[in-house]
């Protein structure tokens, strides 16, 4: 950590040292700016590295290695007897994880000589004479920062229903990655990527799941045909969900948690578990950071800025979650970081475009998405082509025993071009980084069909993907 010289006046000053911030401050550095990062956390990382997506993604892998030791005689594996689940060492092995790349991020700010500064920034207003002045309260301790331009991710948090706080029953996606053993029972309400992936998690482990999701269908953001599926092979393994319920209370009882929701139908039910995880969303940490003495705008909370991540006010730059408008996801937020430090070097940048971001959701089976759903795609006005390969047709999938899902292609059906990609099932995450790359470059149908694959991989299903459209795949 870096002492703070009041002399210093630095280029930027970066609020918030996760995803968003570290990615911001690491691409100014390399442009040659000198740079602050202040943080108000004991670790740098944010949400996503401490208590989001790096440990939820090292449980999930846990939860695929023991789903394939389930059936391992099926794989050529004998004498293993039954498994043991040893959750300590799941528990360590996933702290572990984040204590590497904690350490790799801190090394990264040497190497880059970053002036790291503990404590909870505030901003004081606008610029004086071309410099910015930010307080910093460090357990006490106060001090300031002046730099040029001002960079705020100060990220988000979980929300929680009205009236409700989080304990050792009623938990949030920083409460769960701690709990001693894997919950008997547990009802999760919400069924965005945090809440269905909790979800896969714990019924690999054993637990009995139950998902209480408001509106009609679970994944909501996701193709309809997605969300179908998704709840199709959920139902397969064992996970209750119910759509179209409105969660009315959750009390806490001698053996856990009492949730009273109507359902679909407008019936009244009741629900006993364990435990339960509030997965109802997040919202933006821009309170009590002195946005009110700037001309920052904001949006229920939101700031709102331009295609460069500029605020209202000259030289405050925001980026990462409390965007309003950008998806809450962590290469969003890095890459919103990447073009507002273009922005102030006076560097080439590309502003974020909300149809060229992949959404992933790590679940089994596993979902990556990015463009328009058939359905935004014919509510923009495109007429539109659309294919739909099944993995049972590829030989990869076969090969590491997974057969459910799909992928979609929505085309426009006058010039082929690629609308949007969604995949559904293994390794759906790592497919559609080509979808992206395509979409990027403006590929078409056409294009794509001849585009080799190597085979047998799982990204041949791609190919069949695009072939479908034309009513040409050669697996199905």
């Amino acid at each position: 950590m870096a002492e703070t010289n009041p002399e210093t006046i630095y280029d930027v000053a970066v609020v918030g040292g996760g995803p968003a911030g570290y990615t911001a401050a690491i691409r100014g550095a390399e442009y040659g700016l000198k740079v602050a990062l202040i943080d108000a956390g004991s670790r740098l990382g944010g949400t996503c590295l401490l208590v989001g997506c790096v440990p939820t993604k090292a449980l999930l892998f846990n939860a695929e290695l023991w789903e394939y030791l389930k059936d391992a005689p099926e794989f050529g594996i004998a004498g293993i007897g039954t498994p043991q689940l040893d959750w300590a060492a799941v528990l360590a092995r996933k702290n572990g994880i984040i204590a590497k790349h904690v350490n790799g991020l801190q090394f990264l700010m040497r190497k880059h000589k970053i002036a790291v500064i503990p404590g909870f920034a505030r901003l004081t207003g606008g610029a004086k004479d071309g410099v910015h002045t930010v307080d910093v309260d460090s357990s006490g301790q106060k001090s300031q920062v002046k730099a040029k331009n001002v960079v705020i991710a100060t990220g988000s948090e979980a929300k929680l229903l009205p009236r409700l706080k989080a304990d050792a029953a009623i938990l949030t996606n920083i409460e769960i990655l701690e709990l001693s053993a894997p919950p008997k029972s547990l009802i999760v309400i919400g069924a965005g990527a945090v809440g269905v992936e909790f979800a896969s998690i714990f019924r690999s482990f054993g637990t009995e799941v139950t998902i209480l999701e408001f509106l009609p269908r679970i994944v909501p953001v996701e193709d309809e045909e997605i969300s179908k599926e998704l709840a199709r092979v959920f139902r397969k393994r064992g996970i209750e969900t119910s759509t179209g319920a409105k969660v009315e209370k959750v009390e806490k009882t001698a053996d856990g948690v009492r949730v009273s929701y109507t359902d679909a139908s407008g019936n009244a039910q009741v629900k006993e578990a364990e435990k339960v995880l509030v997965a109802v969303g997040r919202g933006p940490l821009t309170s009590g950071i002195g946005l009110e003495k700037t001309k920052v705008e904001l949006d229920r909370g939101f700031v709102k800025v331009n295609e460069a991540q500029e605020t209202a006010e000259p030289g405050v730059y925001a980026i990462g979650d409390i965007v309003a408008g950008l998806p809450q996801l962590a290469h969003v937020g890095a890459m919103s970081g990447m073009v507002a430090m273009a922005k102030i070097a006076g560097r080439y940048y590309r502003p974020v475009r909300r149809d060229r971001i992949p959404s992933c959701t790590y679940t089994e089976p596993q979902i990556g998405s990015a463009g328009l759903t058939e359905a935004q795609a014919k509510e923009k006005g495109h007429a539109v082509k659309v294919g739909k390969f099944p993995f049972a047709g590829n030989s990869k999938a076969t090969i590491v025993g997974s057969h459910d899902g799909f992928v979609k292609v929505v085309a426009d059906a006058k010039y082929g071009e690629i609308l949007g990609v969604h995949i559904i099932g293994p390794q759906a995450t790592e497919l559609i980084a080509e979808a992206v790359a395509v979409m990027e470059l403006e590929g078409t149908v056409e294009h794509l069909m001849f585009t080799i694959h190597a085979h047998p991989t799982l990204s041949e299903a791609m190919l069949d993907g695009y072939g479908t459209v034309e009513g040409m795949a050669i697996n199905a």
